[in-house]
């Protein structure tokens, strides 16, 4: 007698409502019915509607479903290697979605490991994660900004004094050399400005040169940059960034 509408219904996760469209549009016409006009499907039509829901799981429309699967001259095993093809590149783009979603996931999770005290010991009234969500929106899909979280969630109170004990010398050897006036072209400017370059590379993420150089316009576009560096000394901002582009120019980018 074959299978009943809500049978099938049951066996493919589908509503007896979509089967009956099916039937109305002719992509799926049951085989038999029974004398009082009840829809019959037989393992034949268990198969056609397995290929239907399968073309309409990858977003196929009805009609391509009606045309891949009434073409006269399709190959059995055509339709097989299609769908085998479908498959394949459906599974790739979901396995890069979850890593997509993974990798989100993990920035989220990351960040700076402290106890308030320490982070009010280490920073003060500098924290950083005051802009945690600010920098999350301007740089959250990048790798730079997946790795820099990565590496500063595994930093201790030590760590970060450390960090911050090489950015002061750093700064007070940088007031030094404008003291000096050193020019920002000159071999002593970019030599600190490629220390600068692989400080950041050390802590944080790998810093290529044309990224330093966009860093360095930040340092002056950005007022909350800017005075960080003028801070150490007035100017300063200004002087690295000249210092920055200099060095990338002699690497030759």
């Amino acid at each position: 007698m074959g299978h009943t509408v809500g049978q099938v219904a049951g066996f493919a996760g589908v509503t007896v409502r979509t089967l009956h469209h099916y039937d109305e549009i002719g992509l799926l016409v049951p085989t038999e019915r029974t004398h009082a006009g009840h829809r019959r499907y037989d393992d034949a039509d268990l198969d056609r509607l397995q290929q239907i829901l399968f073309y309409r799981e990858l977003g196929f429309p009805l009609d391509e479903v009606a045309t891949l699967l009434d073409d006269p001259d399709a190959d059995p095993r055509a339709h097989l290697r299609r769908q085998h093809e479908l498959l394949t590149a459906r599974i790739e783009k979901l396995r890069k979605m979850a890593a997509a979603v993974e990798h989100t996931m993990e920035a989220r999770r990351m960040g700076i490991n402290l106890t308030p005290e320490e982070r009010f010991e280490v920073f003060g009234d500098n924290d950083p994660e005051r802009y945690a969500e600010e920098a999350e929106q301007r740089w959250g899909g990048t790798s730079a900004y997946a790795e820099s979280q990565r590496r500063t969630a595994t930093y201790t109170k030590e760590d970060w004094k450390r960090m911050q004990d090489e950015v002061a010398d750093w700064g007070a050897r940088y007031d030094a050399l404008m003291t000096a006036g050193e020019a920002p072209t000159g071999e002593v400017a970019m030599n600190m400005a490629e220390e600068h370059r692989q400080h950041i590379g050390a802590w944080f993420y790998d810093c290529p040169y044309e990224m330093h150089q966009c860093l360095g316009e930040m340092y002056v576009s950005d007022e909350r940059f800017k005075a960080f560096y003028d801070s150490m000394r007035p100017g300063l901002a200004e002087h690295l960034r000249e210092a920055i582009t200099a060095n990338a120019a002699r690497h030759h980018v």
